[in-house]
């Protein structure tokens, strides 16, 4: 498995944290950064990791602001995203369960290490539920590709 991770400077430290964590699991890991706790702008971050899932350089994407909200909105402006923030383990089994959510995001202001360990282990194991998730998944990314028409 190989999974793409980007931070803000809100989120760097619970990113290494996250990082550390799938590499003794053996996942191998891309850090696009941020490298330290200097002030940087998010989408920047959330792009480079979205441009890795839909290139196929990696299978996933985990994204970590302050609440990782701002880290999901970026990251879905990336055609074929969908980005997913979670809080809970419930909310990260669902954004894969029922929307195969590409990329995970979680708010290093709104959770711990630890309850952040246990978002990612859900979600990486969760699979897709296919049937009829895949219909309301195929109408989300209808809205993508006709809104990059206007």
């Amino acid at each position: 498995m190989r999974i793409a991770l980007g931070a803000d400077h809100a989120g760097y430290e619970l990113k290494n944290q996250v990082r550390d964590y799938l590499t003794a699991r053996g996942v191998t890991v891309t850090d696009e950064g941020t490298n330290d706790g200097a002030s940087v702008d998010y989408p920047d971050f959330a792009r480079k990791v979205a441009e890795d899932v839909v290139a196929g350089k990696v299978d996933s994407g985990i994204l970590v602001c302050g609440t990782g909200i701002g880290m999901a909105m970026a990251a879905n402006k990336v055609h074929g995203i969908r980005a997913a923030a979670a809080e809970t383990e419930f909310e990260a089994q669902m954004a894969r369960e029922h929307n195969n959510a590409n990329i995970l995001t979680m708010g290093a202001r709104v959770i711990d290490a630890p309850m952040a360990e246990k978002i990612v282990d859900i979600w990486l194991k969760t699979q897709f539920a296919g049937g009829r998730h895949q219909r309301r998944v195929d109408k989300v990314m209808e809205i993508e590709r006709e809104e990059s028409k206007i």
